[in-house]
């Protein structure tokens, strides 16, 4: 049994739709972990400060693991890998010394940030300042700081078990973070207080790192840590990555900043607006994200081999399906958005006022679903080829857009009565304190959609065949979505006669089925246009589960 299981962990996985699928189950297995996590903080603490300061302290944390292990992730590391695929001592050689470069690195960064974080919290977060759980703070988000230490060793052995196809072990890591992180809710909170959610994240880090192991040490990529490192090799990786890692910095300063913002507003804006980007994040670590990641390797693969024709229809083809599933849950989840932030969060300490607030935030997050997945292609594509430059210019212009119209938007929402009057009219959410936190979702998305837009742009103009399929899949789908968010909400309104919708299963009841026959009505249009994304997944699909035979063998060649 256990041979098998490790077997079936350790399954090579070929193919964008097959590969894409598995890492989206995994995805959705561990997004919903994830929103049982937020369950739990939400049913326990409501949307108040002490979630506040939770969220808060992981953004030094995150800071420091985007600026420091992007420079050794995976879309860096595999095309150096994919140089040497037939000589796996120079691949063991190569990551050796890019891991023990990396945790010299990051260990000294974390030393000198565990000391400075006094200093640097109350300028990130002024809203804080005088609250109660301020000592708190401090101490979490050095409790935190050994996350991206452990993420990034993780993120080192994931460009490993990617270039294998490995993307089970890659797909069920972050499950198990999220395993980690609800470990310490339920029990490392009650016996350590706040400092007890900490421990749990550092847990899910540690399983995070833990199940890729055994992979890595079979294939003996432990074997050449050294510190006498190769600085040419060291040199190119770091000033290969420095673009992508100051363009993924730049948009978690945005990110920083727009907490900053939400830490002056009312008690629980941070709370609402970072389970709301949360709640969003599901989808596009589904869809954008997993095929995105799952291309990566075979484009970086096929941009050295000079395949340019098959390296755009490969880019053509994920976009295609990013399109397709994105733009149809744009529209339902919006429609469905009360129904969803009720069944995820409505619970305990956390009332009908958050509940309406954390959903207009998640329909102001979700605009921007399908720009963010294409984004992420977009980069991918761009690293593959090596020109990292491009995504450094459009992240870091989309990250000023986005703080510059928090700021006018907050201004405005402040300023101008009609401007907030008509944002708390469309969400309704007429007379909840703290509706100014609204701006900070609808900037994000904004600037989101322009960073997609300019990223489209700069690759048709490269490409010169990209726009016209992908314009005719998104109107095949927009109007099928379109009917599909029309039979929605017909159907809300009928069953809100049939179920209480005052009781979980009620409003579950509700969202489900509506939502479900919603679907029906919009595949059954798209059946009726003949479109060719249905038949592409009914096919792979069929391929992968119904048609091929049964896991074996793989352990013992490991």
């Amino acid at each position: 049994m256990v041979r098998r299981l490790f077997s079936i962990l350790h399954q090579e996985v070929r193919g964008l739709h097959e590969a894409a699928y598995f890492l989206g189950i995994f995805a959705l297995f561990s997004a919903i972990l994830a929103l049982v996590r937020d369950r739990l903080l939400a049913h326990y603490f409501g949307a108040g400060e002490a979630l506040d300061v939770y969220y808060a302290a992981f953004r030094i944390p995150d800071l420091v693991f985007v600026s420091i292990a992007s420079m050794v992730s995976i879309y860096v590391l595999i095309p150096f890998l994919g140089r040497d695929e037939e000589n796996q001592d120079n691949q063991r050689r190569f990551i050796g010394h890019v891991l023990s470069a990396f945790f010299i690195c990051i260990s000294i960064i974390s030393v000198v940030l565990f000391f400075l974080v006094p200093y640097i919290t109350p300028h990130l977060f002024p809203g804080l300042v005088e609250s109660e759980y301020f000592d708190s703070l401090i101490i979490l988000t050095r409790i935190l700081l050994l996350q991206p230490i452990l993420l990034g060793i993780s993120n080192i052995f994931a460009s490993v078990t990617q270039v294998y196809g490995r993307f089970i072990l890659y797909g069920i890591a972050p499950l198990l973070y999220n395993a980690g992180i609800i470990f310490g809710v339920l029990f490392f909170y009650p016996r350590f207080g706040i400092m007890g959610l900490g421990y749990g994240v550092v847990m899910g880090a540690l399983l995070h790192v833990g199940i890729q192991l055994p992979f890595i040490t079979t294939r003996n990529f432990l074997s050449k840590i050294t510190i006498n490192f190769n600085i040419q090799e060291l040199k190119e990786i770091v000033l290969l990555s420095l673009p992508r890692t100051l363009a993924l910095s730049a948009q978690h300063i945005a990110l920083l900043v727009l907490i900053g913002f939400a830490s002056v507003m009312v008690e629980g804006s941070i709370t609402v607006f970072s389970l709301s980007f949360n709640l969003q994040a599901v989808p596009l670590s589904i869809i954008g994200a997993s095929y995105s990641v799952a291309a990566f390797p075979t484009l970086a693969r096929l941009f050295s081999n000079g395949n340019r024709s098959e390296f755009i229809d490969h880019v053509l083809v994920a976009a295609r399906h990013i399109v397709f599933w994105s733009t149809p849950i744009i529209v339902l989840f919006i429609v469905l958005r009360a129904q969803i932030v009720r069944v995820v969060l409505g619970s305990g300490a956390f009332d009908w006022s958050d509940t309406r607030l954390t959903a207009a935030l998640f329909a102001l997050f979700v605009t921007s679903l399908l720009a963010q997945g294409l984004t992420l292609l977009f980069v991918r594509g761009y690293y593959a080829s090596g020109r990292t430059r491009i995504p450094l210019l459009v992240n870091v212009c989309s990250a000023s857009l986005i703080i510059v119209l928090a700021y006018i938007f907050v201004t405005l929402f402040h300023s101008v009565p009609i401007w907030q009057y008509f944002f708390e009219t469309l969400f309704r959410v007429e007379g909840i304190p703290g509706t100014d936190v609204l701006m900070l979702p609808l900037a994000f998305s904004i600037g989101m959609i322009i960073n997609a837009g300019i990223f489209w742009f700069l690759f048709q103009r490269d490409t010169h065949e990209f726009t016209r399929p992908i314009l005719r899949v998104f109107f095949e789908v927009l109007s099928a979505s379109v009917i599909m968010g029309f039979v929605t909400h017909q159907f809300l309104d009928l069953f809100d006669n049939v179920f209480d919708i005052n009781t979980f299963w009620g409003i579950f009841a509700q969202g489900f089925f509506s939502g479900t026959l919603g679907i029906i009505a919009g595949i059954t249009l798209l059946a009726l246009l003949g479109n060719p994304e249905i038949k592409e997944i009914k096919g792979s699909l069929l391929h992968k589960f119904w048609k091929t035979s049964a896991v074996g063998g793989e352990g013992a060649e490991l």
